[in-house]
């Protein structure tokens, strides 16, 4: 079995891997290998049944589990349904001695999910199909890796942040040795985490962390890296981030990312002198105008209005920068 597993790994390391569209359950390489395992290389005997509740999920694992929802799993549950059982085994390998469950889950979170909920949903007869393996942490790191590139699901975010852990845990803090063992360059390793050194105030200003992207680090860090830069995008980050919590309080639609990016971006420019400084309206990621405060409290707004222009987020971003004008008549 170990010699399996550690085949599988030295061949997919080294195939391109190819995600499959968010709402179709495609089978993964990793899926393919252990669908033909379980059915035509081991038989029977190369699987176990277990409860879901008998193995705890490994900490190494770049999957966001409390994200994994019956909705989001929607189609993976009705086919173990229909199927009596998960036809792909999960992976798991035996648990540290004196652990409460006696298996540690490395791949598989998805269907250890579904079968879990439909255990709980009129379904209490299924079990986990598991195929026991002997792996290190490291190898176990690379094997989920391995699958999870494939899932659509699994946010850059996600990934980026489960590098950053694993790069120190299991690579000596040697990121040419991670990239070496993932088979990835130098410079992709090096754009995932610095996605995952984003200042906790500029991930918070987006709606969710599955909206942050790679290219996003990629211009805000260098911005960043500037001290007097980094405390306007921050400041500029924190108010969003405030505006972002009270639109979800009031179930209205969220700052959307482009906007977000552009206004951290916008944050970091040069400022102007005080009584001459302009506020810039932005809208779909562009700047469609400015605003300029007078020092009697009035406001002059300047706009170019695109024929196909989205009128309701236009009217919010004006509304937005009223009240901040409002609300701090001394900074302006």
């Amino acid at each position: 079995m170990a010699r399996f597993i550690r085949d599988i790994l030295a061949t997919l390391s080294h195939e391109p891997a190819a995600k499959a569209p968010a709402d179709q359950e495609q089978l993964s390489r990793l899926d393919e290998r252990l669908a033909h395992f379980a059915e035509k290389g081991a038989g029977p005997r190369g699987t176990i049944s277990i409860q879901p509740d008998e193995c705890s999920v490994w900490d190494g694992n770049p999957r966001d589990q409390p994200g994994l929802t019956a909705d989001s799993c929607r189609s993976l549950i009705d086919s173990i349904a229909s199927e009596g059982g998960n036809r792909i085994p999960v992976l798991v390998r035996l648990n540290s001695p004196g652990s409460d469950r006696p298996y540690q889950l490395l791949v598989g979170s998805r269907r250890r999910f579904a079968v879990d909920w439909l255990n709980h949903n009129g379904r209490p007869e299924l079990r986990l199909a598991a195929l026991v393996v002997d792996l290190s942490d490291e190898e176990a790191f690379r094997l989920a890796d391995i699958e999870n590139r494939e899932r659509a699901d699994i946010s850059e975010m996600d990934r980026a942040r489960s590098y950053q852990h694993a790069v120190d845990r299991f690579y000596g803090g040697v990121q040419s040795r991670m990239a070496e063992a993932l088979n990835l360059s130098n410079s992709q390793l090096s754009r995932l985490l610095a996605l995952a050194q984003l200042p906790d105030e500029v991930v918070n200003a987006f709606a969710t962390k599955d909206e942050l992207r790679v290219r996003y680090s990629e211009l805000l860090t260098p911005l960043l890296r500037r001290h007097d830069q980094r405390g306007r995008v921050i400041a500029e980050a924190q108010r969003i981030g405030e505006r972002q919590q009270s639109l979800a309080r009031d179930g209205d639609r969220m700052i959307p990312p482009a906007t977000v990016l552009a206004r951290l971006r916008e944050a970091a420019m040069p400022q102007a002198p005080e009584e001459a400084r302009d506020i810039a309206i932005i809208a779909g990621g562009a700047r469609i105008g400015r605003a300029k405060p007078s020092r009697s409290g009035g406001l002059t707004v300047d706009l170019s209005i695109a024929d196909d222009a989205d009128l309701d987020e236009l009217l919010a971003r004006l509304r937005e920068t009223i009240v901040a004008v409002r609300s701090a008549p001394m900074a302006i």
